[in-house]
């Protein structure tokens, strides 16, 4: 597994001063997605609707809705 290419726009695009502490996506070899965020599992972990669940492994993360608007247009439909 890879990272391929960012999706949105670097974290200096979007007004990081210094443009390598911020949330970020990137789309990886296997086409499945990585993010960088703040880490808020003990905090939205009890908020998870009842259709939702989270892996022992799994991490939820929390990303600017800048970061996500700013990548919508390189998330591919399919």
């Amino acid at each position: 597994m890879r990272i391929v290419r960012r999706v949105g726009a670097s974290p200096r695009e979007r007004g990081s001063a210094t443009g390598q502490t911020c949330p970020d996506i990137f789309e990886l070899s296997d086409g499945d997605f990585a993010v960088i965020g703040r880490e808020a599992t003990a905090e939205l972990d009890p908020e998870l609707p009842p259709d939702a669940a989270r892996a022992d492994y799994e991490r939820i993360v929390v990303i600017s809705r800048a970061t996500l608007v700013r990548a919508k247009l390189d998330i591919p439909d399919a």
